[in-house]
């Protein structure tokens, strides 16, 4: 009987799993247009992770009419980008602006041509589904720092309830916090749980650290991650925010359309010039342009139509119709990655990532290695411990369940031979340390005229001593996982970490570490700030603290260039509040009062 019943079990799984692969998908391909109208009343640039918000919401109201230009492709064109463990081989593909910045000279000295590579979404989705997934919003006194330098209505208080609107919390044991939220667009989970996840946690007690919720009251401590994924699907904006909700008669949404200049005339603008099937198209605004595409197009995009610091726009030749300091206050998190084989079968490994079974168990169930975004643990700690409950804090730690084995970073070949992990069968943790609030500021300029042509990224990575100095204490943190029990069990070995590009220096020495940073250094991704939001008086704000452009009627920016500081932790989440936000103003509407009474 018992076999029988395992037969009979086996065949209903197959039987169930034939059926689930056979049921009619959803037409998301629907959602897009070739007709294009004459105008509109908002038209987006951008269908990223604010494009997608600010243009759902807008379109809410059945009497106004919203055009979305996004310049990539849809995301249905490819499995890989709902796929969660896929947003590694997403990276450096048709689906990635694939930027590089200037060569620098105090950190990239590992890469090829000392030029850091920032990828960036190229597809309706944007930059949302390339990356990791993680959801963190911040500190809550990023939040009032900013309110107290002069952006009134965005101290924590005041976002807060816009988090929560866009949640759809699946975690049981968060759904009672007042912190997070059901029923909002955005699915906030657990990524599926490895071997690891629980050790993660168990080196935090160790070294008596607690287990929290770091979206929740208090950041610091040791959290299994939050991640945007729904049933074992990346949970986009485009996906929740526009494919779910089916085509809008008052919404239309163009792909392959790469906006080349916005329309100012008497200081308003009124339309957008773009390309489509190499054809040039204009398109006019009856009351708003809402700039959404991000840290490195929107100031580009704004520069290209005459708004920038007028010295570089003349020496462009390009007519100046408003001075303001776009691009002039570049921030990002910078990090570095240590990698760390075990002794034990846990976690994923490449070969395991790669096999007919996982591939089989997601396209059938949803379920196994891809399911999964690879990231486990996080960790959020000050360097200071007389700083906690005070300020936010200095060091950002991702635990990921598995060896990077790709030279995702474009290092050189001598030093990516030594650092990379090639082995594709191997188990091991990867340990990013990242800085939260980063002193060096950078800067974006245009290249040319050309809208085809990348901006010039200088970022300036460690130009500020105390940005090192910061690092290394990130690192001495590290180097107090590695001595922890649970951690030696796992043969985590911090001999592993050193490496003869630095062999000059003492091992573990400050001068080790900064060697180190120097050369391996990379982008967490989260490139902020280029379009600063600020009050009144400051010298590096774009735009007010209702999005507006400075001195430009009718044009808002939306999107994570107006942060007025990077917050601590993925940027994301932050972006996705400032579009739910800023579609709140430009509606002028308070759609959040439900949440704020629950707070």
């Amino acid at each position: 009987m018992a076999v029988s019943a395992q037969v009979g079990i086996g065949l209903t799984c197959v039987l169930l799993a034939f059926v689930y692969q056979w049921l009619p998908s959803t037409d998301y391909s629907s959602i897009v247009t070739d007709e294009i109208s004459d105008e509109y009343d908002y038209i987006v640039i951008g269908g990223g992770s604010a494009g997608s918000v600010v243009s759902s919401r807008l379109s809410e109201d059945s009497d106004t009419s919203v055009l979305l230009l996004e310049a990539g492709a849809h995301f249905i064109d490819s499995p890989l980008t709902h796929t969660p463990l896929t947003w590694v081989p997403l990276q450096h593909s048709e689906y990635d602006w694939e930027y590089y910045t200037e060569k620098q000279t105090q950190c990239f000295q590992g890469m090829q041509n000392n030029k850091g590579y920032w990828p960036r979404g190229r597809v309706l989705g944007g930059s949302g589904i390339l990356n990791g997934m993680q959801y963190t919003r911040g500190s809550k006194f990023d939040y009032d720092e900013w309110a107290a330098d002069g952006c009134d209505g965005w101290s924590y208080e005041d976002v807060l309830p816009y988090f929560l609107k866009s949640e759809d919390v699946q975690i049981e044991k968060l759904k009672s916090s007042k912190y997070h939220s059901s029923g909002g667009p955005l699915a906030v989970s657990y990524s599926a749980p490895t071997e690891l996840t629980n050790l993660f946690m168990k080196v935090g007690e160790e070294l008596g650290y607690p287990i929290t919720d770091y979206n929740g009251e208090d950041q610091e401590g040791f959290s299994v991650i939050q991640s945007n994924v729904r049933d074992g699907v990346r949970s986009s904006t485009s996906l929740e925010y526009l494919a779910k909700i089916g085509k809008r008669n008052n919404l239309d949404i163009a792909i392959k359309a790469l906006v080349a200049k916005i329309d100012i005339k008497n200081d308003k603008a009124v339309g957008v010039f773009y390309i489509k099937d190499n054809k040039k198209y204009y398109v006019k605004a009856k009351k708003e342009v809402i700039l959404s595409a991000g840290a490195i197009n929107s100031p580009q995009l704004l520069m290209l139509s005459g708004i920038g610091p007028k010295e570089h726009l003349r020496e462009m030749g390009i007519p100046v119709i408003k001075d303001l300091p776009v691009g002039k206050y570049l921030k990002d998190h910078q990090l570095v990655t240590f990698l760390s084989p075990i002794n034990k079968p846990y976690g994923l490994t490449k070969k395991q990532m790669i096999s007919r079974w996982s591939q089989f168990q997601y396209d059938w169930f949803k379920s196994g290695p891809l399911a999964s975004t690879g990231l486990d643990g996080s960790a959020f700690l000050h360097l200071n411990k007389s700083d906690r409950g005070k300020t936010y804090p200095d060091i950002q730690v991702i635990f990921f369940s598995f060896l990077f084995t790709d030279n995702l970073a474009s290092l050189k070949d001598e030093i990516a031979d030594e650092y990379i992990q090639k082995d594709e069968s191997l188990h091991g943790l990867s340990t990013t340390v990242c800085l939260t609030h980063p002193h060096s500021t950078g800067n974006l300029k245009l290249r040319s005229t050309d809208p085809f042509d990348p901006p010039l990224i200088d970022p300036q990575y460690f130009t500020d001593k105390r940005d090192v100095e910061t690092m290394i204490g990130g690192i001495r943190l590290w180097e107090q996982f590695t001595e922890t029990n649970t951690f030696k069990e796992l043969g985590v070995d911090i001999n592993k970490a050193k490496y003869t590009f630095c062999s000059e220096f003492e091992f573990r020495s400050d001068e080790y570490w900064e060697c180190f940073i120097r050369h391996i250094s990379s982008t967490e991704y989260h490139h902020a700030c280029t379009c600063r939001m600020g009050g009144e008086n400051d010298p590096l704000a774009v735009v007010d603290t209702q999005l507006r452009v400075k001195g430009i009627k009718g044009l808002r920016v939306v999107d994570a260039s107006v942060l007025h500081n990077v917050t601590s932790g993925n940027t994301n989440a932050p972006t996705i509040m400032v579009a739910e936000k800023g579609a709140d103003i430009i509606r002028g509407k308070d759609t959040v009062e439900k949440y704020r009474k629950q707070l």
